[in-house]
């Protein structure tokens, strides 16, 4: 699997879950320290195309942060994404869940667990 980031949130969460599978991330993400990927520019204005040559399997974006047209080309060329939009912090934990079990983790990773023990 090879994922790109445009979502600095999302980015960290997929580097503390399956490091192994981010390939690029936007240039505001910066964590966590030392993250070692393809940049592909910012989240209002990613360059789709070093998007592309990345061969993403999938692609993160977030509804506030990022622009439906970028959204619209990637999946336009092929490309899934998977766009959140969480109101609340429940749902942003579920959200987060979900991308998990997209990223074929099985079993909920700790830093998970204890964000929905602290929010309980």
């Amino acid at each position: 699997m090879r994922v790109v980031s445009l979502v600095p949130s999302l980015t960290e969460a997929v580097a503390a879950t399956r490091p192994e599978v981010l390939v690029g991330a936007t240039d505001w993400c910066t964590h966590p320290d030392g993250l070692d990927v393809a940049r592909v520019g910012g989240t209002k204005y990613p360059d789709l195309d070093r998007v592309l040559a990345l061969a993403p399997d999938l692609v993160l974006l977030n509804e506030e942060e990022n622009r439906l047209a970028d959204a619209e080309a990637l999946r336009a060329a092929g490309v899934p994404v998977r766009v959140t939009f969480p109101r609340t912090v429940p749902e942003a934990l579920d959200q987060l869940a979900e991308l998990v079990v997209a990223l074929g983790v099985p079993v909920e990773p700790p830093w998970l667990r204890a964000a929905r023990r602290a929010w309980a």
